[in-house]
């Protein structure tokens, strides 16, 4: 029986298990939300709720104890600076879960895990690099159509009209 037991394993050892919960903290920290499995985001919930009362503690042995657990220190710098900051009049529930349904290819539960205060997204650095990625002009491919149009036809399909006229007379 399994009372009184708090992991949730998620049939993995309990380094791959560690490894998983590290990475998925990384890149909730990262980018703001991801989209997991519901057991993986339920799983995870906890260690990013960890993560984000060192963040708030701000001493050095909680940035030492956030960059043993997730293993980069760029991500450990961002979540002290940018992220723990958000949330400093809250007192729990830092992350939000939300189910999206089952996954086409498996039929796994999907969700998506955020946090509760998003970091504001600075809509000018999102349309720049939109802007620069936007396609050529449809004129320029409007104008190279009709030279395709006015290609000979294909040898093989002469040699079949060939043969049809001999084969008609």
């Amino acid at each position: 029986m399994r009372h009184r037991r708090n992991t949730t394993k998620l049939k993995r050892t309990a380094a791959h298990r560690r490894s998983l919960l590290a990475n998925l903290a990384c890149s909730l920290i990262e980018h703001g939300s991801i989209r997991t499995t519901l057991a993986k985001a339920k799983a995870l919930r906890p260690v990013a709720e960890k993560m984000i009362g060192l963040g708030k503690r701000g001493d050095l042995h909680a940035r030492r104890q956030a960059v043993a657990f997730l293993r980069q220190k760029d991500i450990a710098k961002k979540l002290f600076e940018e992220v723990a900051p958000l949330s400093k009049d809250r007192q729990g529930g830092y992350c939000r879960i939300t189910k999206l349904g089952a996954r086409m290819t498996d039929s796994a539960p999907m969700a998506v895990i955020e946090w509760v205060d998003q970091p504001a997204v600075d809509e000018d650095a999102l349309a720049a690099p939109a802007a620069a990625a936007e396609p050529e002009p449809v004129a320029v491919a409007a104008e190279e159509a009709p030279a395709a149009e006015a290609k000979p036809a294909k040898k093989k399909a002469a040699k079949k009209a060939k043969a049809a006229d001999e084969a008609a007379e």
